[in-house]
């Protein structure tokens, strides 16, 4: 199962986890793949300070990387405050209106918190200097190209630039603004997502860019077939991230027992992309929530980061009423397989085990 990857990165399997767990992101490096922690949750750079400092000493040493989602600045991008004076009242009142509707209850007095600012193009930039404070070995960008100072600054770390793709002719564009590894993000991915299926990006994707270029396979990705099929359309490796959500590690982040139920019960045709998420086309578990947004009447979404700015207390209040049928989950149509809770090392021993098996069938069918 090794790949140039493995060596470029110090890995045993060329399995990389996206993931916003630090748990999680450090279970999958010990466990031999490359755990790698999203960024966009950490509005205080003195958290993700200490959460970086906590995956340097929990890693036994073994290597990581960081996400950052660093998107086009909009106009008068500066603090919250300016931002949210941008959104429509039309916009808030159909959240408030559609929650009651829903019977998803206020929070307590106090709790809550304003958007994930790690939206914002200046927010990401913070969140790159902190990680270069510490030892991560692959630095992601979630929204194509990073800057070309952000990628000088990278390699002048030694560290090495991943970014997302949903067509080749993107996949080109990252590869001229020196980006090293690609992801090939195909249509059936959780999250920001393109529109066409991995069976027919990744090829299109390693073809365009040529040998010299590692291509990650990415979007619907839960089993060792399923690595075995990726790596057979010419990837170097597999970018992962729904599986992730239905570890042991993961509720560490999470106490949400109706996030659980939701993703156990849920089949492959349970998703839906939608931009209501973050502004851009993002797939996600469909509920009440996604419907109630598709309704006749209900308003366009706003463009990134207004969106994510509209919509995050009331995710913080969907998530805190832990009511299944309405929950805001980003996830990809790879959760039909997800039916139970289990370890990160249980979930990496399998897609190892079944990826060999796959191989040494198809080494009998070829004689």
């Amino acid at each position: 199962m090794r790949t140039p990857l493995c060596e470029a990165f110090g890995i045993e399997y060329p399995i990389f986890a996206f993931t916003p767990s630090e748990h999680v992101a450090a279970a999958v490096s010990r466990a031999g793949g490359l755990g790698v922690l999203g960024c966009v949750r950490f509005n205080d750079p003195a958290e993700l300070e200490t959460t970086l400092s906590w995956l340097d000493a929990n890693t036994d040493g073994k290597p990581y990387g960081v996400d950052i989602v660093m998107p086009m600045k909009i106009p008068t991008e500066g603090t919250s405050i300016d931002l949210k004076a941008m959104i429509p009242e039309e916009h808030l009142t159909f959240v408030e209106q559609t929650l009651q509707k829903l019977g998803v209850p206020p929070l307590p007095e106090g709790e809550g918190r304003e958007g994930v600012l790690g939206w914002l193009h200046s927010v990401a930039r913070s969140h790159l200097d902190i990680a270069l404070q510490h030892r991560p070995v692959l630095i992601a960008n979630a929204l194509g190209s990073p800057p070309k100072d952000v990628i000088d600054k990278c390699h002048e770390h030694g560290i090495q630039v991943a970014a997302l793709a949903g067509a080749a002719k993107h996949a080109l564009t990252h590869v001229a603004n020196g980006v090293d590894i690609i992801v090939a993000q195909g249509y059936e991915a959780g999250g920001h997502t393109g529109e066409v299926a991995s069976m027919v990006l990744t090829p299109d994707i390693v073809d365009a860019v040529g040998p010299g270029v590692p291509v990650l396979g990415a979007g619907g990705i839960g089993s060792g077939r399923q690595m075995a099929a990726s790596l057979a359309l010419g990837a170097q490796g597999v970018w992962t991230g729904s599986i992730w959500l239905g570890t042991e590690e993961y509720q560490n982040l999470t106490s949400n027992t109706g996030w659980t139920e939701a993703f156990t019960r849920a089949t492959s045709s349970d998703t839906v992309r939608t931009r209501i998420y973050t502004g851009k086309p993002a797939r996600l578990l469909k509920t009440k929530w996604t419907e109630a947004w598709a309704e006749q009447g209900a308003p366009d979404p706003l463009p990134m980061p207004l969106q994510n700015l509209l919509v995050a207390d009331a995710h913080n209040r969907i998530n805190a009423s832990n009511n299944p049928d309405v929950i805001s989950m980003p996830i990809g149509q790879i959760v039909g397989r997800m039916n139970e809770v289990r370890p990160v090392a249980d979930v990496i021993a399998d897609l190892v085990a079944e990826f060999e098996e796959t191989v040494r069938r198809l080494d009998e069918i070829s004689g």
